[in-house]
């Protein structure tokens, strides 16, 4: 006999929970679960995620390979890729990727093949809920649809007399906010933002996440929680196009921006800093305020803000070999045919995210003009083909003195607290520093270049 649901069932301590994506959101979200005494199966398509993690082990930098056997060792969490055993969850949590095409136009199709991978298990009563960042709309417009061709009926109702609805399934939004590699907030002292097709999908969801996160906090719809997230993205996003404008015009000045944001930063109310560097990186700011632009054109609406800062962040990498390229240029040397080091090939510090990392357009532009560029990163030891860039095969170089002093350039583009700076500076003919690591360092400034 099928299992009957309602919203109060997902308070319970013995849920079975499937997350659709094990990254870098759906594996701490399913470990967390876990962790929580819920019994998660992750799915998967790519089958060697799935093998590496049912032997517990983790293909994520800050996520160790004990904390995956833990559960896999109480049989609490397991993977697979074989989406028939969706039947079997109470709950299922879209975790998948919501990148941006060629035309930097949202590219859903991995959210659509999602649902219409659920579709056919689909079960009464199952709570599924979407986390992947995506437009207001994007729940009920693309998902609701798809889901219902199941012959299960997910009323939309909001208002006064939403109450009423009944659903045979419950369907809700709850944007991930996961940030790889912060040490201050982890995943469950996050706030977790949710919003419903109906209040009784709502409740549900609600129900599911506070077993997780010590607060949430609930919206009127989908759309509210799919806008939350975007205004939280496109808030970093154009403070962040900001002061990279701020940047390049204090350097035509000879003003130091890092100084004067660390003055600012003294204010104890209406500053919060932002800090420039060579782009913009990550699974979210690069990619979300888009989202919102492309939307906005439905209703004939521009989002002159966005736009003008996603042309700001876009713009920094060129910045950045502009740089290199006039740096090399005092000192009598062309781009074209110069060795360039590049240390981070991650988009933050400390992190092995590679995802929208500003290293890979920084490389690939030096590529275009001749260079001949190498990387390091202690945390990539090998690059792999991404969906824009093709590094297969390239190897995280050593940094040795001797190594260091080869090179015509070292260009600082991710700024790792293990990098030993005043060593690199020491060794290196020329740094140009994208980060202002090199602040503290007072010894062979003539060889640093700041941008």
């Amino acid at each position: 006999m099928a299992t009957e649901r309602n919203p109060d069932f997902f308070k319970g301590t013995d849920l079975k929970v499937g997350i659709i994506g094990c990254g870098y959101v759906g594996l701490p979200l399913g470990l967390r679960f876990a962790e929580a005494g819920q019994v998660v199966v992750g799915f998967d398509t790519d089958p060697t995620k799935v093998e590496r993690l049912n032997r517990g082990q983790s293909y994520i930098g800050h996520i160790p390979d004990a904390k995956v056997q833990q559960h896999v060792s109480a049989k609490r969490f397991s993977a697979t890729n074989d989406f028939a055993k969706l039947a079997g969850m109470d709950a299922i949590v879209i975790c998948v990727p919501t990148p941006l095409d060629l035309r930097r136009e949202p590219d859903l199709s991995y959210v659509e093949q999602t649902a219409l991978a659920i579709q056919p298990h689909l079960q009464r009563t199952q709570l599924v809920v979407l986390e992947s960042t995506t437009y207001p709309g994007t729940t009920e417009e693309l998902v609701l649809p798809i889901l219902e061709k199941s012959g299960l009926r997910c009323p939309v109702a909001h208002g006064p007399s939403a109450e009423q609805a009944a659903p045979d399934f419950f369907l809700a939004f709850s944007p991930e906010r996961e940030d790889p590699g912060n040490k201050q907030f982890g995943l469950a002292q996050i706030p977790k933002i949710v919003g419903g097709v109906n209040p009784a999908s709502g409740r549900a969801a609600v129900n599911l996440y506070e077993r997780v996160v010590a607060r949430v906090v609930p919206v009127s719809s989908t759309q509210a929680a799919e806008m939350t997230k975007l205004l939280e993205n496109i808030f970093r996003c154009v403070n962040i196009a900001l002061v990279n404008e701020l940047k390049l015009l204090s350097l035509r000045m000879g003003i130091d921006i890092w100084e004067v944001i660390d003055a600012a930063a003294t204010k104890p109310f209406g500053y919060m800093p932002f800090y420039p560097g060579p782009g913009l990186g990550g699974h979210c700011i690069p990619v979300d305020p888009f989202y919102l632009s492309w939307k906005a054109r439905e209703y004939d609406f521009a989002t002159r803000f966005i736009e003008l800062a996603g042309e700001v962040n876009t713009a920094m990498p060129y910045h950045v070999v502009e740089a290199i390229s006039g740096a090399l240029n005092e000192r009598k040397k062309a781009l074209k045919g110069s060795r360039v080091l590049v240390l981070g090939a991650a988009y933050k510090k400390d992190v092995d995210d590679m995802r929208e990392s500003p290293s890979l357009k920084i490389m690939q532009l030096l590529r275009d003009r001749g260079a001949q560029v190498e990387y390091n990163d202690p945390y990539i030891p090998k690059l792999r083909k991404l969906r824009h860039y093709d590094y297969q095969g390239m190897c995280s170089v050593e940094l040795t003195p001797a190594n260091l002093a080869t090179y015509d350039c070292v260009v600082i583009a991710t700024d790792h607290s293990n990098y030993d700076y005043p060593a690199i500076a020491e060794s290196a003919q020329l740094v140009v520093d994208t980060r202002n690591a090199t602040r503290r360092i007072t010894a062979h400034r003539s060889k640093i270049v700041l941008c």
